[in-house]
């Protein structure tokens, strides 16, 4: 009975020491310094280029319409340092849109001449049956008062629209990294367990590159306005 009491009693001071003793507090969570970077770059959207696969049929480019439209002309990108895109992503349904943010702004009013062209049918086809679009930006000043007008004018057909202004194109030229056969060497292979390995073991293979030009995958198209129809 004794051992019992000395056992109660031990245990009682455990369980008051445990509960007099000054409890330890947490530490406060150091805040992170929160640094934003701020980059803003000017945007070049008016051009009267545009740039078209060079398979397009050429004949089938033709005057869609030709409207007034904002364009943004600055783009500010914003990063902090503090971002966590994983967060973000399951805070935001949309995803981590504003980790960073970019925001296009100082707009500016522009005609916007939309042409049309076919080519090679693609999934991301705008009309389907191989027809796409491209479009050019110019500034109001380019164009005369009598364009102007002429656009503005909605008795007008898209034939008489388009009778003010000119397309010309050209392939350019560009330069590509291909092999250089005549000062490489190659060996002969075969495929053993999906790998290609050599047939002769002492056979060293040597490949060599050289800069070629050829003609561009592209074709640009550039769109003038014109004084009279």
């Amino acid at each position: 009975m004794f051992r019992d009491g000395v056992t109660l009693v031990t245990l009682g001071a455990a369980l008051c020491g445990g509960l007099l003793s000054p409890s330890l507090r947490a530490e406060p969570l150091k805040k992170q310094t929160s640094v934003v970077s701020v980059q803003v770059e000017d945007l070049h959207p008016f051009t009267r280029f545009a740039y078209i696969p060079a398979d397009t049929e050429m004949w089938t480019i033709r005057f869609e319409k030709a409207n007034t439209v904002k364009v943004p002309t600055k783009i500010t990108y914003t990063t902090d340092t503090n971002c966590r895109p994983e967060l973000t992503l399951f805070r935001d349904p949309g995803g981590s849109m504003e980790c960073p943010r970019m925001r296009a702004g100082s707009p500016t009013i522009a005609y916007e001449i939309t042409y049309s062209y076919r080519g090679q049918e693609l999934a991301s086809d705008e009309f389907g049956l191989g027809y796409f679009l491209f479009q050019v930006y110019l500034r109001p000043n380019e164009l005369v008062s009598t364009i102007r007008s002429a656009l503005a004018d909605r008795k007008l057909s898209r034939a008489e629209k388009a009778s003010y202004f000119k397309i010309t194109t050209s392939r350019e030229q560009a330069k590509r990294v291909v092999i250089d056969e005549g000062q490489s060497a190659f060996c002969d292979k075969m495929l053993t367990d999906g790998v290609w390995t050599s047939i002769d073991p002492n056979c060293l293979e040597r490949i060599n590159y050289k800069v070629i030009t050829t003609p561009s995958d592209y074709i640009a198209v550039r769109v003038d306005p014109v004084l009279a129809p």
